[in-house]
């Protein structure tokens, strides 16, 4: 079992207008609602492709009841969300059919209290026990410790399950030092991090900062990846125009999902790069195009640098 957790999940909610114009009236064309929040995301790819994954995170109020009903509908993944008296957010994203652009309204989420977080921990635990590798991703709410990513990853490393960490900001800052296997940013979070703009200097000063191995989205130009291993660059064999909306999630679910089918870090970086973009090509954000994802898998150009490290 693969194992997310989503500690702010939330409802996804996306209207598609004709051309989007600041300060006017728009007529949506169409409504799409579902569960989301990064590890929830990662974790619909992962069923898709066949894993047993658990979802685990906060959920409460009228909208953590939503998300959780709509959670019965993806069939291979188990809810195991713990109940918080506070509502669960909505995020917002109207889609410009027009030129594809996308703007987002993200509410803060639940404040979770020190019962609650004892609880979570709690889960996360017993969870650990019959998991293959875990996935600790997105913001933190309110009210929880900044430092929550950090303790998180230790305690996966001590229950010896491979885990990756895909936040943002100063629980990036202070979950890196945890050590965990790998840290998943993209180049703005990668170089907000560590000051460096050029993604391999960046990469090497957050592996100094405790990463095992960094593998950075760099949008258009696929992954870069460093670590013990070796160092490499996966990209597509084309820039893909599209919405780039849940993109980095779906990297996630394919770095995960080959690393617990065992498969060598460039076919770990094909996937995760042919699954990103066919999240671009999909015409719903955040999922992914199936048959764009088999197509571009076989068209990944994955190609092993000079060691850095």
């Amino acid at each position: 079992m693969i194992l997310t957790v989503t500690l702010n999940t939330a409802l996804d909610i996306t209207h598609r207008v004709p051309s989007l114009r600041p300060g006017s009236s728009h007529r949506v064309t169409e409504v799409a609602e579902r569960p989301g929040g990064k590890g929830v995301n990662a974790a619909r790819v992962l069923a898709a492709l066949g894993h047993e994954v658990t979802v685990t995170g906060f959920a409460g109020g009228t909208t953590g009841r939503i998300l959780r009903e709509r959670l019965t509908e993806v069939p291979g993944l188990v809810d195991a969300l713990v109940p918080v008296s506070g509502t669960t957010r909505r995020i917002v994203t109207v889609l410009d059919e027009r030129s594809g652009g996308t703007t987002r309204l993200d509410e803060p989420g639940p404040t979770v209290d020190h019962a609650e977080w004892s609880a979570f921990q709690e889960v996360y635990e017993d969870l650990l026990t019959s998991a293959s590798a875990v996935a600790l991703c997105g913001s933190l709410p309110p009210g929880v410790p900044v430092g929550a990513y950090a303790g998180l990853v230790r305690t996966a490393r001590a229950a010896g399950v491979p885990v990756l960490l895909d936040t943002s900001g100063a629980a990036l800052r202070r979950g890196v030092a945890g050590r965990p296997d790998i840290l998943k940013p993209n180049a703005g979070e990668l170089a907000e991090l560590t000051g460096f703009h050029e993604p391999l200097r960046a990469a090497q000063d957050a592996r100094r900062r405790g990463a095992r191995t960094v593998v950075a989205s760099l949008g258009a130009e696929g992954l870069l990846a460093l670590g013990p291993e070796g160092h490499w660059h996966a990209a597509p064999p084309s820039r893909l125009d599209g919405n780039p909306t849940g993109a980095g999630d779906s990297a996630v679910a394919g770095l995960l999902s080959a690393l617990v089918e065992h498969r060598p870090w460039p076919d770990r970086l094909a996937r995760a790069t042919a699954l990103s973009a066919a999240t671009v090509l999909s015409p719903t954000a955040g999922d992914f195009d199936r048959r764009a994802y088999e197509e571009l898998l076989g068209t990944v150009t994955v190609t092993e640098e000079a060691s850095a490290a």
